[in-house]
Order: C-alpha cells, then sequence, then structure tokens
C-alpha cells in the first residue's frame, strides 16, 4: 500500500480556522474539538484516500466525525499527493462546494 503525503491548500486551511473560531465562541473548547478531529481525519488520507467515492469530476468528499463538515480533497497520483481543497458546512447548497473546490 502506497503512502500519499497530505496537503492542505490555504483556503481549505481558512475554513478550519474560520469553522473553529465559531465553533469556540459557541462553547468553549467545542472549536478545538472540531479541530482535531478535521486535522486527525485529514491526516487519514495518507494511508487509503481512495476509499472515498468521487462525488463530482475528480473531488472525492469525506464527513468529519461528530460535526456536520465535509472535506473536500483531490488525489494526484502523479506526485502521490492529497490535496485538501475546502472543509463546507453539509448544509450549504452543494453548487458551493463545486465553485470553492474548483480545480485551475
Amino acid at each position: 500500500m502506497k503512502k500519499y503525503k497530505v496537503k492542505i491548500e490555504p483556503e481549505a486551511l481558512a475554513d478550519i480556522q474560520e469553522i473553529t473560531d465559531w465553533y469556540n465562541k459557541a462553547q468553549a473548547g467545542l472549536g478545538e474539538r472540531f479541530q482535531k478531529a478535521a486535522i486527525k481525519h485529514i491526516n487519514s488520507l495518507k494511508t487509503d484516500p481512495q476509499v472515498y467515492a468521487i462525488r463530482y469530476k475528480e473531488i472525492r468528499c469525506f464527513l468529519i466525525k461528530k460535526f456536520p463538515y465535509m472535506a473536500h480533497f483531490y488525489i494526484n497520483d502523479g506526485n502521490n499527493t492529497v490535496e485538501v481543497l475546502a472543509v463546507i458546512s453539509t448544509h450549504r447548497n452543494p453548487k458551493i462546494w463545486q465553485e470553492k473546490t474548483k480545480r485551475p
């Protein structure tokens, strides 16, 4: 089984920070719990990112456990990299996901 490098794009890091800040305002410590869950799950992509189905074009998604957010990512087999493009609420319109995660 090959290992992948995980790259979190700046937009996805900004999403995680924004969500963390929002949860911390809602309840002390909740933001840190979200952030730990998100990073742990993102890091798990190093071993088997193909277990997640392609949702649209080449973009795959996974739900962050215990939180209503999905991370959207792309597998670049050319350089063995998983690129996390966005972390978006599951309550948002799916068209927003597609706009936010457009590949260059």
